[in-house]
């Protein structure tokens, strides 16, 4: 039969052949990635995006590192100079690379991920590389996130290259409010998640109630209360601190620093595994790759008995001794937990507590 098609029903036609496109071509690059680590090769670790391959047949896997060097190889001369700049490049905020804030964005916002400046197969990359970073059981949790804060994933994001993929030293860098994101390959060395990253979230209001309706990341203070509880009184006394110190304040102490708070080594074995616990908490959401890393990275400097655990006076929202502010500290690990008045979180761990921090709160 004869037909005539309308512009919008052209319009949804071209517009699905683009859509089978891309995702045929994000599917060999998972295909690719596959077979290497059959091969081999260093196998990372594989997510699949599930809101882009939604509708299909067979669950594709994706890693983030190699997809970042197909996004950059895909960049133009003109987005280049944008987006990508060299391993060691300076700006007003310093080595942009290390850079870490609560609320900011590493490139100009009209740069923004799903801007136009980005074609269709680079938005949909740069999506992917963002979400193979997180856990698949997180993603509700980081979109309920992204939408309170942000209005959704895009466009309150930015992201910046350095250095260049596939032949050395790299590290792709995702901000905006309440997020920053690194995705390195191990590149960037001593240092886990490739550098000091942020977490935050202001579910229902700014100054968020005393139990935190909707926070996503509140859990981790209560595991980190319920150790709390099983505190006696002389490890309470230790553990409780009067002033919270500034929240981006996260730079290395080193072994000799002057630490607050309770020894971990000095809690019972019960207690040290419930800490144990906590951290896994805090690492829950990222990919698995990072946790090693987080882990192996702790065991180089002693582990969770080289660090200390402090609880905060300050900050205690509703006065009912769950406490909102708290901090575990080691020689070069700090994951600072601010909850008051709604959830920041600031996390930088090396290998080596000499590494400098380039921190703004």
């Amino acid at each position: 039969a004869m037909f005539k098609q309308n512009d919008n029903e052209i319009y949804a036609l071209n517009n699905h052949q683009e859509d089978v496109r891309r995702r045929q071509f994000l599917r060999n690059s998972g295909a690719a990635i596959l077979g290497a680590s059959l091969l081999g090769q260093t196998p990372l670790n594989l997510f699949a995006n599930q809101a882009l391959f939604a509708n299909e047949d067979v669950t594709q896997s994706v890693n983030s590192e190699n997809l970042v060097k197909k996004l950059y190889d895909s960049l133009s001369a003109e987005q280049k100079k944008i987006v990508c700049h060299d391993w060691e490049y300076n700006d007003s905020r310093g080595l942009l690379r290390t850079h870490v804030s609560n609320n900011w964005n590493i490139t100009p916002l009209k740069y923004n991920v799903t801007s136009p400046f980005f074609t269709k197969d680079q938005q949909e990359m740069i999506e992917t590389i963002f979400w193979g970073l997180y856990q698949p059981d997180w993603k509700a949790k980081i979109q309920k996130q992204l939408d309170d804060d942000q209005g959704g994933y895009g466009g309150e994001q930015s992201i910046a290259i350095f250095g260049e993929p596939g032949t050395g030293k790299f590290e792709f860098v995702l901000t905006g409010r309440h997020v920053t994101v690194r995705c390195d390959g191990d590149s960037t060395e001593n240092m886990a998640f490739g550098g000091p990253i942020f977490y935050g979230h202001a579910a229902e209001n700014f100054n968020e109630t005393k139990d935190h309706p909707g926070n996503v990341f509140w859990e981790q203070a209560l595991q980190a209360n319920q150790l709390y509880q099983m505190l006696d009184g002389k490890q309470r006394k230790l553990a409780l601190v009067e002033n919270v110190p500034q929240e981006s304040k996260v730079a290395f102490k080193g072994a000799t620093g002057d630490f607050t708070g309770m020894p971990i080594k000095e809690l019972s074995k019960d207690q040290q595994e419930f800490a144990s616990k906590v951290l896994e908490t805090l690492v829950a959401p990222y990919r698995t790759q990072d946790q090693q890393e987080v882990r192996k990275i702790l065991a180089g400097q002693g582990g969770l008995e080289a660090c200390h655990l402090s609880f905060y006076k300050q900050g205690d929202i509703g006065n009912d001794q769950v406490w909102d502010n708290w901090r575990l500290e080691g020689p070069s690990f700090v994951w600072h937990y601010r909850g008051a008045p709604h959830v920041h979180v600031w996390v930088n761990i090396s290998s080596d507590a000499t590494v400098p921090l380039n921190a703004k709160g």
